[in-house]
């Protein structure tokens, strides 16, 4: 799928992304957002599930939203990816969301972060440049952050806690 996509693009003449804001994605209740509409702020991008041991990490994505708001946008992609641990529609994902974590942050709708149907933003995302590592997303809530130009800076794996120092000191 992955070839099939490059040979269209190098067909068609499709400039590969050179960063986030030439990506859009539909939000958990079913409204495009482009992510050009958050240029000027830092991002910070999370492949998230609701029954996963990380899940309680929606509580501190939460806090972090709310802490640095004026200058940071936290944005969950619901995904059942690893161990079917976001099984239900999206509706069940908001209403978990909203009712054991208080979660007022960006909800995507649920997509694939993984295999041939990965949603194109993680596509890049996994293959951009940054200073810790590229490569498949090995588990529920990874963290990549972008910086104000819509560039990714780092990735987290997911025993990073969202107000861990290495998060919140390159906010």
């Amino acid at each position: 799928m992955k070839t099939l996509l490059i040979l269209l693009m190098s067909t068609f003449l499709i400039p590969p992304a050179n960063n986030i804001y030439q990506f859009s994605f539909t939000s958990i209740d079913g409204k495009a957002i482009h992510l050009s509409q958050f240029k000027g702020k830092k991002l910070l991008l999370v492949n998230t599930a609701s029954k996963c041991g990380f899940t309680p990490q929606y509580k501190e994505l939460e806090e972090l939203s709310k802490k640095f708001g004026d200058k940071l946008v936290v944005i969950g992609f619901p995904a059942n990816n690893f161990g079917s641990q976001e099984p239900g529609s999206n509706d069940d994902i908001k209403s978990f969301c909203e009712a054991n974590y208080g979660v007022t942050f960006l909800l995507a709708e649920k997509s694939s972060v993984k295999g041939d149907d990965i949603n194109p933003l993680f596509s890049y995302l996994t293959q951009a440049k940054n200073p810790d590592f590229t490569g498949d997303i090995k588990w529920n809530f990874e963290k990549f952050l972008i910086d104000e130009q819509g560039n990714l800076i780092h990735r987290y794996r997911s025993a990073v806690k969202p107000l861990s120092p290495e998060i919140t000191s390159q906010l």
